[in-house]
């Protein structure tokens, strides 16, 4: 009997020490809002298929950081990065490679996976002729475990409020992130440059960013926490990278990839719901 006490006692400290201020360490509370997601017709660089929308979004926890490689190897016990370093953001990584991260993080504390992961079949939603993987992937969005943020979500934390190409201002410089003109070719360990107005480092640039969405046709109309076209063959990514010119890490822009692809470029970060 003592002993249970006991644990139950340090139980209470961990979750009373993680939900600091009811909010996970290493995390911020990103409170749910009304933005305008795409960008104008008259920005530099901007991509016909930005198209400008509102989308109202529920309160969320963003992770301050891009995973590092430490954290990855920690819950996967692998590190498939190309750059190699502790704090380096992990890359390399395919998006099935990031929800199970997610599921494995959330299991190992003690949290309900945010997804379902059935590796004996082939999405039928998948229509990647080139994607060899095609695990079916649902998300439980009453789950309260670690998930990948969706491309709204991801966007509006990326802007802070914002409405300009980055969330320093319209033009970036080197004080804003990490990409081609200034990275010397390589990512760099994560929360180097100044964070966003939420407290969130590196959303412009280091590594692309995976999303949980398909790519599909250009959103358009009022939206309420969208999650993206039913089915696809790329899931998109946002962010740009160390090796992006500028115009690919605006707040706007974003990419696709088949889903069990992989490169130098392209790593995540987490989520967790209210």
């Amino acid at each position: 009997m003592k002993r249970n006490i006991l644990f139950f006692t340090l139980f209470v400290g961990l979750v009373v020490s993680v939900f600091a201020n009811g909010t996970p360490e290493g995390f911020v509370r990103i409170n749910g809002g009304t933005f305008t997601m795409g960008s104008p017709s008259n920005e530099p660089g901007r991509y016909i298929y930005e198209v400008q929308h509102q989308v109202t979004i529920s309160s969320f926890y963003m992770s301050i950081y891009e995973v590092t490689q430490g954290e990855y190897h920690e819950i996967m016990n692998t590190n498939p990065s190309h750059f190699r370093g502790y704090n380096l953001p992990v890359e390399n990584v395919s998006w099935y490679n990031a929800v199970e991260y997610c599921n494995r993080r959330s299991q190992h504390e003690g949290l309900i996976p945010a997804y379902t992961i059935d590796k004996s079949k082939s999405d039928p939603n998948n229509s990647n002729a080139y994607d060899d993987v095609k695990w079916v992937v649902t998300w439980n969005r009453n789950a309260n475990g670690y998930r990948l943020p969706t491309e709204a979500e991801w966007e509006y934390a990326c802007r802070a409020d914002t409405t300009t190409a980055y969330n320093t201002g319209a033009s970036i410089s080197d004080n804003t992130g990490w990409y081609f003109d200034n990275s010397d070719g390589t990512t760099h360990p994560v929360g180097q440059k100044p964070p966003n107005a939420w407290g969130l480092y590196d959303m412009h640039g280091n590594v692309w960013e995976w999303c949980w969405d398909w790519y599909g046709d250009d959103a358009s109309g009022t939206q309420t926490d969208p999650v993206g076209a039913p089915s696809g063959s790329g899931r998109v990514y946002r962010g740009g990278s160390w090796g992006t010119t500028a115009q690919f890490v605006r707040s706007a822009n974003w990419n696709d990839a088949t889903p069990s692809g992989r490169d130098a470029g392209l790593g995540f970060r987490v989520v967790r719901g209210q």
